[in-house]
């Protein structure tokens, strides 16, 4: 990749639920445990900084509304003024975060540069969920339905009446969620018109025809640019344990490599984000180093051996 590269942190948890035992998760060191691998000189990119989120409020959640819900507004406006500003220097943006809610922040930020922006959500999880399905009322558990404009929530408006982005225009790789946690929203997601590539069906197709698949989907919606969101949880917990919900089985790191190389390379990617890893779960910090190494790796200008 050969465009410039800004690095933005979102060193948020406010999005996501407590530890077990009522604690913060400590997904707000991410960023910087991120960049001690020596990311933003790996990656030859400009660092712009953090954007902090408000404090943390609702340890205990109140039913069928999500945690932190004006908390997680006010940040994502906030989130999307330093996504916009990354995108205004002729950057591609990467965001590390932080939980999954930041991708709320990220599309909003890439709508203030662009009409029609598509998003590809490579995730373990559907997070489709509405503030009532939600078991936990993480808001990350629920954003890419809110991104689409679902669910009783000022977070499904946060660009006025317009959803973030269409559901025509989402492409969703990777669900290892199953028919006895409908928690996640996934029957929405199947039932809808987004782009759905389990992880069965990668199994199935390859990871190099998936990418093309999303692509192809792309045009064919006609999006001006597209967002890439990246939860650590897609990747095989046999190598990314650190996370809050791992899943049987997943994918490679240099599967995800590959697959995020192939969209790296259509000049409509705007920018991505990275979600859900935490620190606390990595205290030899292994996880942020293969982390890093899949970034790096994925926009180096000389492609590694691109397999099934």
């Amino acid at each position: 990749m050969k465009r410039a590269i800004g690095v933005l942190g979102a060193p948020s948890s406010i999005g996501i639920k407590p530890y077990d035992d009522g604690s913060m998760r400590r997904l707000d060191r991410a960023p910087g445990v991120l960049r001690s691998q020596g990311l933003i000189d790996r990656l030859g990119a400009r660092d712009f900084g953090d954007v902090v989120p408000p404090a943390y409020r609702d340890f205990v959640r109140t039913p069928g509304t999500p945690r932190n819900e004006s908390e997680v507004v006010r940040y994502s406006h906030s989130l999307a003024a330093g996504v916009a500003t990354t995108l205004d220097h002729g950057a591609f943006a990467v965001v590390l975060g932080g939980d999954c809610s930041i991708v709320l922040g990220c599309l909003l930020g890439a709508r203030r540069r662009y009409s029609r922006v598509g998003l590809v959500y490579i995730d373990a999880h559907g997070d489709a969920a509405t503030p009532q399905l939600s078991r936990t009322g993480s808001v990350a558990s629920m954003c890419l339905a809110l991104a689409v404009g679902r669910g009783d929530s000022p977070l499904a408006r946060l660009d006025g009446a317009a959803p973030l982005v269409r559901d025509e225009d989402v492409v969703v790789i990777g669900r290892r969620d199953d028919a006895e946690s409908p928690w996640y929203g996934q029957d929405e997601i199947r039932a809808g018109p987004m782009l759905d590539v389990p992880h069965a069906e990668i199994r199935e197709r390859g990871i190099l025809e998936t990418a093309r698949l999303a692509l192809e989907r792309l045009e064919q919606t006609g999006v001006d640019a597209f967002w890439i969101h990246i939860d650590a949880d897609v990747l095989d917990p046999a190598v990314m344990p650190a996370v809050d919900s791992p899943e049987p089985d997943g994918l490679s790191l240099d599967e995800v490599t590959v697959l995020i190389r192939s969209l790296l390379r259509d000049s409509r990617a705007t920018g991505l984000e990275l979600t859900i890893y935490d620190p606390q779960l990595d205290p030899d910090a292994v996880c942020a180093a293969r982390l890093a190494t899949l970034l790096e790796r994925a926009f180096a200008a000389e492609p590694a051996a691109e397999s099934q």
